[in-house]
């Protein structure tokens, strides 16, 4: 075992140096083993005479350096095999390592860091498991918020002892693993390393060994790439990686964000130090192998399994493997893969009876079912728990649900082409269950068939030899039926496949596609399911149904069945129930063929139940908005193509063909790029073998046509059924046409050279292309959505890239630690521009961070407003085009368009309250309305100064205060006081002199008319304008502009010293913040902060928190309360930029150029480097 290094000073006394190195000794102890003279008898002697606790271990290994005479000792071991793997886990993991150093002290601090380390993680796993998360567990949780500044809702899953290298050189310390985020923290030699990457972020994930580097992982981002070593048990950690890496990736592809599973069961057993979390994971691991495996539906738990043997009469053996039970199967798996495996419905099981045990068969278990097959289980560890857990789960099992059989019983026909010996033990046909039913009630026209047994032509080929050799072929599946049993409980062996790949006949095969796909047990789960849904998508339309209707007519239009309506009508209410189903789906070019093929073998029920295993099951992903799955799975393509045919790779690596050719094989099985008789039977064994038979033919088609790609030329000889004329076949013509394939022998072929996939292997390739795909399709967004919008923003390419990944990652970040409610705001249906939106909170927090008009703590007034101006559609949400553009406003852009938008932003909508509510017609919307949006936005004029509405004297005043505000932290502040004072003051008087040329009564209708049309909610404000009245009104004498900036200076300290009026402490009554925050409808145009002169000349005004406006003619103490806003005042946008434009330094401020790139830098680290974060910064930028 590892040990705390211990100093040594003597090392070879009583010893024996076995092996050494620059670095460690391991030694054994005189007198064990071999040899070692009167010495090693004395000292073996002493070690076995005293007292077993004070025995020393016999072999040990100590730590050395070459020019110090002390040792450490770092493990002991009790045999020869236990120091061995000590001491080799220290050659492979260290010894390169210590090379580097060039300071033996720090060689010896570091082995010591290590050693501590990995004693630390050992004891971390022989905790008890006192409860859910071990008290070890909770500490290094604690240790974790702390050190990074996470919030509680952010869940550790586990943490290990590693080194990260930051060069050349390993920094060792801790690795934690969170539900979104990979951190790492090491203190060394006194040298911090702090890191936070998010699993999102993640952009390949592999795990290597390397001359420079140990067995290693390695994490790359877009940015970086990171080596992290050295661990205990790199499998273990690096399959944890993997699956919160692809949780963060089901995340970006379709918003499955990661949801504890609460109804976890605790364990029956003391287990190691292992959290909640970390079972979850284990569990949900399994659980997708074991659904995976059996072709389970999605919402199957695996309980358990047990080692066991299985009888299987067939052959008189006993089988050894693996049984599992979950909340509706009993399945069995053999060790020798393919030797035998059995799904067994708990729907058709009567009797669960212990038989007697005996020495040639111990703790036998048998299972009867309602199809009078008996399976016997033996050699059970926990025989009579197990028999409670199926009991348990048999009370569970709904009784109504009818059994295979019965529905064959009730169906009154079998299936004419499919005769079965009297002897059978089980007759079950799935395809003949509605053979004469309807699948629907009412009056919809259902096909309650395969299409091909009604529109089957006469054909001379079933009387000749290819008929003979059909009628064969289902005898021999009579024979193997008869054997191995039929329907959902048959024993599936080498041989089943054998049978598949030889073809299944026309008669059986949809029978066998349901069997072998699973979608048997939901349709017979789910009775009457497809009836409802194509009642109810009957008479709908959106835009699925309108591209179904596009499709209906291409597909398959050389077949007979599909140049009707009856089966035009089955393939629409076929695809039209599933886009209802699953409308994140909803429908895909390349379903219309493989439907109507399913179509083609089985009724509309079945057929239905077929896709839904294909689209969700045996093709995940492949049939979204994307076709992620399908990008994936070509991905392995040239994985396999690039080991396998190297040349031909290369090549078409270089003409960049691979994916173009290839995509379309995945997508439609082949239905679409072969002849419709020979791809039939690759689909035949693609719903028995599962996607390793398509990686399989794709490569031998290719290894087979290395010259000339041709596939028109895959010919099916056997087939009874007149060829169809192919599409692409019609449509090219050639003198000298291929030479002909058979599809057997291509078949044959594919399993003689690439038989060796393995199903684990695709689903570990699968998780590696999952993130190249998933990141590059994120590229492409990011991409699509700066293009479509830098031509009307002044940033560069590169900035809009940066702000949509800080816009993107704010919005994820409310989706980890925020109410949840973002996440379903991303609809990947919507055009990229509107799939990554934020609120007002976020807004707030990002524009503190990239706005240049800083204004202290009136900052989040100055967000609110700029929020409530971009938020066009009153939706309480902006996307990435609209954020952009009020930062652009803000950045670029003369004087004019500058002060045009804080003019804007003091008016409505800016100066409005936020609706709380959508307006109607803003939930999800179709095509059309984005079609509008582009039409009117293309359509739009620009707008210039003369449309911009008049400024009433509270909106002034709000102005002048923003204004106050962003020149409190410039090095010219007193100038730009100054300035900003003679232009108020300039601008109060013009707009009283404007009044002077204004009929009083008329005007003020007009105003009031004017303010119901521009807010139609300044009810609720216009009580505030008259309680708001109540600060001091002082009169003063005429002051010259010396005077005024002695005034202005006074004013700024006094609103730095007192802060209990002003809305920048959010405290006082009054406070527009206060308000802001309590009651969004009042926001910061309340007026109680400030005092107003309705009447008569300004000399000055200093516009700040406690400001004195100082009037010349009249101010007694009665108007401090009792004076009122001027509804008659107003100034034009015009007025105040001609009056700005005198004051050089309002000038050089708005003129001045500021650069984005540095703030956003800010931004990011913020987000990311959380350890510098105090509590009360962590929960702004958290959310």
């Amino acid at each position: 075992m590892w040990l705390g290094p211990e100093e040594v000073l003597v090392a070879n006394a009583l010893w024996v140096t076995e092996r050494a190195n620059p670095f460690f000794l391991l030694q054994r102890r005189r007198g064990h083993g071999k040899g070692g003279g009167l010495t090693g008898l004395l000292v073996g002697t002493l070690d076995v005479v005293l007292d077993s606790s004070a025995r020393v271990a016999p072999y040990r290994i100590l730590h050395q350096t070459q020019d110090s005479q002390i040792y450490w000792a770092v493990a002991c071991g009790s045999s020869r095999k236990e120091i061995t793997k000590h001491w080799e886990w220290l050659e492979n993991n260290l010894l390169q390592t210590l090379s580097i150093f060039d300071n033996e002290e720090d060689i010896t601090t570091f082995v010591k860091g290590k050693i501590h380390g990995i004693i630390a993680e050992e004891n971390k796993n022989q905790q008890p498991q006192g409860e859910e998360d071990p008290g070890k567990f909770k500490e290094a949780e604690l240790k974790m918020r702390k050190q990074f500044g996470m919030p509680e809702v952010e869940k550790l899953v586990n943490y290990y002892s590693c080194s990260y290298w930051k060069g050349r050189v390993p920094r060792q310390g801790w690795l934690y693993l969170t539900v979104n985020h990979i951190c790492f923290y090491s203190f060394l030699l006194g040298k911090e390393v702090t890191l936070v990457v998010q699993w999102v972020d993640v952009t390949q994930l592999e795990k290597n060994a390397t001359l420079l580097f140990p067995e290693c992982i390695k994490v790359s981002t877009r940015d970086s790439e990171l080596y992290f070593s050295m661990f205990l048990n790199i499998n273990e950690t690096f399959k944890l990686m993997e699956q919160l890496a692809n949780i963060a990736m089901r995340q970006l592809l379709d918003n499955e964000g990661f949801l504890e599973d609460k109804t976890l069961p605790k364990p029956s057993k003391p287990l190691k130090n292992i959290s909640a979390l970390k079972r979850d994971l284990d569990a949900r691991a399994k659980n997708e192998w074991y659904r995976a495996y059996f072709r389970l539906s999605k919402d199957e738990r695996l309980d358990g399994h047990t080692d066991c043997t299985l009888w299987t009469p067939f052959n008189k053996m006993h089988i050894p493997g693996q049984m599992f039970v979950s909340n509706n199967y009993i399945c069995f798996a053999s060790k020798a893969e393919e030797a035998c495996h059995l799904i067994i419905p708990l729907r058709e099981v009567t009797i669960v009876e212990k038989a007697d045990s005996s020495s040639v068969l111990p703790s036998p278990l048998s299972i009867s079912t309602k199809s009078k097959m008996t399976f016997l289980f033996a050699n059970l560890k926990d025989r009579d728990f197990l028999v409670q857990r199926i009991s348990d789960f048999l009370q569970k099992t709904p009784s109504k649900i009818p059994s295979d059989n019965d529905k064959v019983w009730k169906g009154g026909v079998g299936d004419p082409g499919c005769e079965l010996p009297s002897s059978s033990p089980v007759a079950i046909s799935p395809t003949s269950v509605f053979s004469n039913q309807k699948v629907c009630t009412g009056e919809v026209p259902t096909a309650s068939q395969g299409l091909l047994k009604l529109f089957r032509r006469d054909s001379e080929e079933l009387l000749g030899p290819k008929g003979a050799k059909e009628k064969m072929k289902e005898e021999s599946w009579n024979i193997h039926f008869f054997e191995y049993g039929r329907g959902m409980c048959m024993y599936r062996t080498a041989k089943t496949r054998d049978l598949v790949l030889k073809g299944i006949p026309e008669n059986l095969r949809g029978e066998l596609w349901l069997l072998f796909s699973g979608a048997w047990n939901e349709m017979v789960t789910h009775p009457g399911y497809y009836a409802e849904l194509v009642e109810k998508s009957m008479g709908k339309y959106n835009l699925a149904t309108e591209e179904i209707e596009r499709d209906l007519h291409r597909s398959m239009p050389e077949h007979p069945a599909f140049q009707n309506e009856l089966g035009i009508a089955a393939l629409r209410r076929v695809l039209t129930a599933y886009a209802f189903r699953n409308p994140t789906i909803g429908y895909c070019q390349a379903m219309n063929i493989v439907t109507s093929v399913l179509l083609l073998y089985c009724n509309e029920e079945e057929a239905f139940w077929l896709l839904v295993a294909l689209c969700e099951r045996m093709l995940p992903d492949y049939y979204n908005t994307r076709v992620v799955g399908a990008l994936v799975d070509q991905g392995i393509f040239e994985e396999l193509t690039r080991e396998y045919l190297p040349q031909l790779s290369e090549k078409m690596q270089e003409l960049g063909v691979i994916s173009t050719i290839s995509l379309s094989w995945f997508l439609t099985l082949f239905l679409s790029v072969m002849p419709f008789e020979s791809a039939v039977i690759i689909v035949d064994c693609f719903f028995y073998e599962g996607i390793k038979l398509i990686l399989q033919i794709s490569l031998a088609i290719l290894d087979a046509n290395m010259e000339k790609l041709y596939l028109d030329n895959v010919v099916n000889q056997q087939s009874v059924s007149p060829p169809i004329p192919h599409l692409h076949a019609l449509l090219t013509s050639g003198d000298d046409p291929p030479l002909e394939i058979d599809i057997f022998e291509l078949l044959k072929t594919s399993y003689e050279k690439f038989s060796n996939l393995r199903a684990d292997e695709i689903e570990q390739m699968r998780f590696k292309q999952r993130l190249k795909v998933i990141q590059s399709l994120e590229d492409t967004a990011k991409r699509s959505v700066v293009r479509a919008i830098c031509g009307d923003i002044g940033f560069s390419m590169e900035e809009l890239e940066e702000l949509y990944v800080v816009f993107k990652a704010k919005h994820l970040m409310n989706c980890y630690w925020g109410n949840r409610t973002a996440a379903a705001r991303r609809d990947q249906s919507l055009p990229y521009l509107e799939q990554y939106r934020i609120d007002i909170e976020q807004f707030r927090e990002l524009f503190a961070t990239l706005t240049p008009w800083s204004c202290g703590l009136h900052t989040p007034v100055l967000a609110g407003r700029m929020f409530r101006l971009l938020d066009e559609n009153r939706d309480s949400l902006i996307n990435f085009k609209e954020f952009v553009t009020g930062m652009s406003g803000m950045y670029h852009g003369d004087l004019t368009e500058k002060l045009k938008l804080l003019y804007k932003l003091h008016l409505p909508p800016g100066g409005r309250p936020l609706s709380l509510k959508k307006e109607k017609g803003t939930s999800p919307q179709d095509y059309r309305y984005y079609l509008r949006m582009w039409a009117k936005e293309k359509n739009s004029k620009k707008e210039t100064i003369k449309d911009l509405a008049k400024m009433s004297q509270e909106q002034f005043i709000e102005l002048c205060k923003t204004l106050y505000n962003m020149f409190s932290e410039d090095p010219v502040e007193q100038e730009l006081y100054h300035a900003i004072a003679t232009v108020a003051s300039l601008l109060l008087r013009i707009g009283e002199v404007g009044k002077k040329f204004s009929n009083r009564p008329t005007k003020k209708a007009e105003n009031c008319k004017e303010n119901d049309v521009q807010d139609p909610v300044s009810e609720e404000e216009s009580p505030m304008s008259e309680h708001s009245q109540n600060s001091t009104l002082e009169q003063h004498p005429q002051a010259g502009p010396e005077d005024t900036a002695s005034g202005e200076i006074h004013a700024v300290k006094t609103q730095q010293e007192n802060q209990t009026l002003g809305d920048g402490d959010g405290e006082g009554p009054g406070s527009p913040l206060q308000l802001l925050s309590d009651d969004e409808t009042k926001d910061d145009m309340s007026m109680s902060s400030y005092s107003m002169v309705s009447t008569g000349s300004l000399q000055c005004e200093d516009i700040a928190d406690d400001t004195v406006l100082v009037g010349c003619e009249a101010g007694s103490s009665a108007a401090r309360y009792g004076s009122t806003i001027d509804t008659d005042w107003s100034i034009s946008f015009e007025q105040i930029l001609a009056s700005m434009l005198t004051e050089t330094a309002l000038v050089n401020y708005f003129e001045k150029k500021a650069d984005i790139g540095q703030k956003i830098k800010e931004q990011k680290k913020m987000e990311r480097q959380f350890s510098s974060s105090s509590d009360y910064e962590l929960s702004s930028v958290s959310g």
